[in-house]
């Protein structure tokens, strides 16, 4: 009997249902119960509803937004000059972005650690400072690559075509480049943005006591409040969902502007 090409998708469905489907059914049971397991909705008023929650959530937030900016800041520059740039070496030049990638994540928060140890004065005043510079040196990355891959698809007879017709150059950058390569930007910062709202780990190494929503998340599951904990990162779970909608869609539409 020949082996047809559907049974090859067999240790995938099993590896998604094992290790994504089971996990978010707890989850969602544990988020809309109570202590008895009695169905409820009371999580998610609390989630609205209590001050420590909305702070953390709105310090998230912010924290999110400033580490997105940087790393756009950074990243488009870097981008353009690997992607544009005529000089020898293009493909080690992206290697050196993509090493950092390979290299374990505490590892490489250790080793910034000591770098930022040399610095003169005590970091430790300045949390946000260090969870910014940790959050951009981690994400960075991330926000390099699909943009550079937007810029290397890129038509450039399109901006020589804009520069004919008398546009300058900060033109050209607004109203040309900027809309082609918005779908890597949308992918970089749906990828950066995400994922900084919870990664606790670079505050808790980097001289921070401060609180995003991973350790918010974290210190409700470690004092076995499983229901209150389930909420939140539901919670979360649904932003992302929604987040992701609207970025695909904005994607879209550049797509079909560009068409």
């Amino acid at each position: 009997m020949k082996l047809e090409r559907r049974y090859l998708a067999i240790p995938y469905v099993i590896f998604l249902v094992v290790f994504v489907v089971l996990p978010l059914i707890v989850v969602t049971y544990y988020a809309f119960t109570n202590g008895e397991g009695q169905p409820t909705i009371s999580n998610f008023v609390t989630f609205f509803t209590n001050a420590r929650t909305i702070g953390t959530f709105l310090y998230s937030l912010f924290v999110a937004v400033v580490t997105t900016l940087v790393c756009l800041l950074l990243a488009y520059p870097a981008a353009y000059i690997l992607a544009k740039g005529y000089f020898a070496g293009k493909g080690g030049m992206l290697l050196l972005v993509v090493m950092p990638m390979w290299i374990n994540f505490t590892l490489r928060l250790t080793a910034l650690k000591e770098l930022l140890d040399m610095i003169e004065g005590n970091l430790a005043m300045y949390p946000f400072l260090n969870t910014i510079i940790g959050q951009t040196y981690d994400f960075l990355p991330f926000m390099i690559l699909p943009i550079y891959n937007s810029l290397t698809r890129m038509d450039h007879s399109l901006l020589e075509a804009a520069e004919d017709l008398g546009a300058g150059k900060a033109s050209v950058l607004i109203k040309v480049m900027l809309p082609l390569s918005m779908p890597g930007i949308i992918s970089g910062v749906t990828m950066v943005f995400l994922p900084s709202m919870t990664n606790y780990v670079v505050l808790d190494m980097l001289y921070n006591s401060t609180f995003i929503m991973g350790s918010l998340i974290g210190s409700y599951f470690s004092s076995y409040d499983w229901h209150n904990g389930s909420m939140v990162a539901a919670t979360l779970l649904l932003l992302i969902v929604l987040i992701t909608y609207i970025a695909e869609g904005g994607s879209s539409a550049s797509g079909e502007r560009r068409g």
